[in-house]
């Protein structure tokens, strides 16, 4: 149960629900644990709710923390393990090399245009969801894409 966990066995459990940013998990623990924690959806929305009042700054370091997908640490196997089990999952790993191509001029005109990287949660899409969302997304305004990233 999280809601039992020493403040260090707490953070190393959930350091990684965001991308090396496990200030998240310490801001979590640090406003005390209850019952809430113990279900998922607590969970969730405890780790949510610190995100969402965090400032610019943080929430922009925490979203620069995110790899690109289908990027070079992808390919170098660079990535934490659970990123790359949810790029395993949506069969990043299986693109074709024009695939690999089009990610990266994606993730290139993305962070030219946004001056952050593409985040999608990827669970349950597969490579060719990913691109076309990619592709619909880059004309977004920097706002919405900034909310996107944070959701």
């Amino acid at each position: 149960k999280p809601s039992t966990l020493s403040r260090e066995a707490f953070v190393k459990a959930f350091a990684d629900i965001y991308e090396h940013s496990p200030w998240v998990a310490e801001k979590a623990y640090d406003l005390g644990l209850d019952a809430s924690v113990d279900q998922i959806e607590g969970l969730h929305q405890r780790m949510s709710d610190i995100l969402l009042i965090a400032d610019h700054a943080a929430q922009l370091a925490l979203i620069n923390a995110h790899p690109d997908l289908a990027g070079k640490a992808a390919v170098q196997g660079q990535l934490t393990e659970a990123s790359t089990n949810e790029q395993a999952g949506a069969g990043i790993h299986q693109c074709t090399a024009e695939e690999f191509q089009r990610f990266t001029e994606l993730n290139d005109a993305y962070k030219a245009k946004f001056k952050f990287p593409f985040i999608m949660a990827v669970k349950g899409s597969n490579r060719h969801q990913i691109l076309a969302a990619f592709e619909t997304r880059i004309h977004n305004a920097v706002d919405t894409e900034f909310k996107c990233a944070l959701a």
